[in-house]
């Protein structure tokens, strides 16, 4: 009996996703911030985002950027209970992830029509995913965990079944070619893109600069 088969996330966002080759993580404290922190980041050429639910400010960033720059692909991360799943949604969501895999955020994630890559560490993971019917999934933390030679070892069983990752935590201009490298890799998240003190000091400018790095690399890759 063959694995369940993708269901978690929409092939739209999953082409939407490889598309853009990169996420930018993101922690907004203050609502100020959200359009002209997604417009510096268009202006970079990063149009992908995972807004952390760490702050007061998630949920009304969240809105503020689906309405005035309706061009990002709006995630959300650290989606850790039900009623979050139940409120992103409503917003317009465009997909969630999590640091870890529970089932039952999953299962809520696929009720809602709500495209969601599960985070992984551990082959368990990758397998409580693929039960669930992932198979996109978020691998945090990356750098910490062991790397892309740790996850390209834990993954290669599943391979048959097409699975990718995501990985965040620890990315950096530095080691993202590497990343990019791997067909297991359907894009690449980083916080350093936005960093929140970048955020806070409004360093727009800056921020556009980290974006148009990183899609000079991907872009500079594709053509290779």
């Amino acid at each position: 009996m063959q694995p369940e088969e993708q269901k978690a996330m929409s092939p739209e966002i999953i082409e939407k996703i490889e598309k853009t080759g990169v996420i930018a993580v993101l922690v907004i404290d203050k609502l100020k911030h959200a359009i002209p922190l997604a417009e510096a980041l268009l202006a970079g050429g990063v149009d992908a985002i995972e807004l952390t639910l760490r702050t007061d400010a998630a949920m009304d960033a969240a809105r503020a950027i689906k309405q005035e720059v309706p061009e990002i692909i709006l995630g959300f991360g650290t989606v850790l209970t039900i009623d979050q799943i139940k409120a992103i949604a409503t917003i317009g969501a465009d997909f969630a992830v999590a640091p870890g895999c529970n089932p039952k955020i999953i299962s809520a994630a696929i009720d809602h029509g709500l495209s969601f890559a599960p985070g992984i560490c551990t082959p368990t993971d990758i397998e409580m995913a693929i039960e669930q019917g992932c198979r996109v999934c978020k691998y945090f933390p990356a750098e910490t965990a062991g790397g892309l030679r740790y996850l390209s070892n834990i993954a290669g069983p599943y391979q048959y079944l097409d699975m990718k990752f995501i990985p965040l935590g620890g990315l950096s201009l530095t080691n993202a070619e590497s990343y990019l490298d791997s067909p297991i890799i359907t894009a690449i998240g980083g916080s350093w893109i936005a960093k929140r003190s970048m955020i806070m000091a409004e360093d727009w400018d800056g921020i556009t600069h980290n974006a148009k790095e990183i899609r000079a690399l991907i872009e500079n890759k594709r053509k290779n």
